[in-house]
């Protein structure tokens, strides 16, 4: 699934699921390294546990954060 993300640097996030659980997350746009790292600490998490972890997330000023998004994007899909 491909989910536009609102209030952020990033522009796009693709996400994965497989058997229930988080297989693959990918950012477009944003602060490369970090998201990367998000990536690859949310894969194997269930996308429950994901959205509780990052959920209201925020990046300085901002009411949202890419983690934020991506909680959001999840809540979508399940």
């Amino acid at each position: 699934m491909k989910y536009k993300t609102q209030g952020t640097c990033s522009q796009e996030i693709e996400i994965e699921l497989k058997d229930g659980v988080i297989d693959f997350v990918q950012f477009t746009g944003g602060c490369n390294g970090n998201l990367k790292g998000v990536s690859a600490l949310v894969k194997g998490m269930k996308p429950e546990d994901a959205i509780s972890r990052l959920k209201g997330i925020r990046c300085g000023m901002k009411s949202t954060s890419c983690p934020d998004q991506l909680a959001k994007a999840l809540e979508s899909m399940i």
